[in-house]
């Protein structure tokens, strides 16, 4: 059995993606194989392929989310059968029509959930539960500020603020993704590309400033970010689509009250059942359309290299998924 991939020999430029054809290996005890419908595109993987982030070998086969049903599994196996529909983030190799992982990083959907919402929400929504639930406990009357709110993880967890009533503010780069993300529970937004976001921030606060601030923009971001928190406050730093944040002298910010947070999905997954348990609760939000989720673009995954252009670019809002 072959299955299609998405590889890379080398880190670098979208031209490094290559789409090829390889051997499936025979699944072991404890594992299952998945045939894919459908992959999620995130910033990490062009963080990867651009080496921002390293691979630990190469070449390496790319993506880290896809959604797709059971076609076989292994002896040992428990918490499937064939037939069942799944989701997963954060395996390396997920670019693949077919791919083999063991059960306990997979995650069971109920049969109602699409494919399509899966593959475009497990990573992200995941992404924003951890942030709002783990990394800084969102309470009721909170004011955050989430930059690229208008973008996968952003239009998911500024929701999610909603619904838990905190106050949003979200930064955005044009007209058009102000209006998304006014429409995804920002109650004020912030052009950076037209405004200074930090007294922008102090302006709609009073100047007391914001109790968290949820970054994966990086580099451009950060340091203002620092001036931007209220009292106590929390930065919380998931990604550097900007690039990679400058070092901080931490006698440079003695005076600050607060506080500093990292860390990526993957330490807020690692137990099988917290993982279920976490994407239970996600896609039963959805399934009550109390969240939605915006899917702007279905493109083959033969056109991996536009797909990942147009994000890497900005040119994008909410997700970008790709269709086997």
């Amino acid at each position: 059995m072959k299955t299609k991939v998405v590889k890379i020999y080398e880190q670098g430029p979208k031209e490094v993606l290559k789409i090829e054809e390889i051997d499936i290996e025979e699944i072991n005890q404890n594992q299952i194989l998945i045939k894919h419908q459908f992959a999620g595109l995130n910033f990490i993987d062009i963080n990867q392929r651009k080496g921002t982030y390293p691979l630990k070998k190469l070449p390496s086969i790319m993506g880290m989310e896809a959604a797709g049903t059971i076609i076989q599994i292994g002896s040992n196996v428990t918490r499937f059968n064939v037939g069942d529909k799944v989701t997963h983030c954060m395996n390396l190799g997920s670019f693949s029509s077919i791919m083999a992982l063991p059960e306990s990083k997979v995650i069971k959907l109920k049969p109602d959930i699409d494919l399509k919402i899966a593959a475009a929400a497990t990573l992200q929504g995941l992404t924003a539960q951890y942030l709002l639930h783990e990394s800084y406990v969102l309470k009721k009357n909170s004011t955050i500020l989430m930059h690229a709110a208008a973008g996968g993880v952003g239009q998911i967890l500024c929701q999610w603020a909603n619904q838990i009533g905190a106050k949003v503010i979200g930064t955005v780069s044009t007209k058009e993704k102000e209006k998304v993300a006014k429409n995804n529970g920002c109650h004020f937004t912030i052009n950076y590309k037209e405004e200074n976001f930090k007294d922008k921030v102090m302006e709609i606060t009073e100047n007391i400033g914001v109790d968290v601030i949820y970054d994966s923009v990086g580099k451009d971001t950060f340091s203002i970010g620092l001036k931007c928190l209220a009292l106590k406050g929390r930065l919380v730093s998931f990604g550097v689509s900007s690039g990679s944040i400058d070092p901080i002298d931490i006698n440079s910010i003695r005076s600050f009250s607060g506080s500093i947070a990292t860390g990526g999905l993957n330490a807020f997954i690692k137990k099988t059942e917290e993982m279920q348990k976490n994407a239970d609760i996600l896609f039963d939000m959805i399934s009550n359309k109390k969240i939605k989720v915006n899917i702007e673009k279905i493109i083959p995954i033969e056109d991996i290299k536009n797909a990942q252009y147009k994000m890497e670019n900005r040119l994008t809002t909410g997700s970008v998924i790709l269709s086997f």
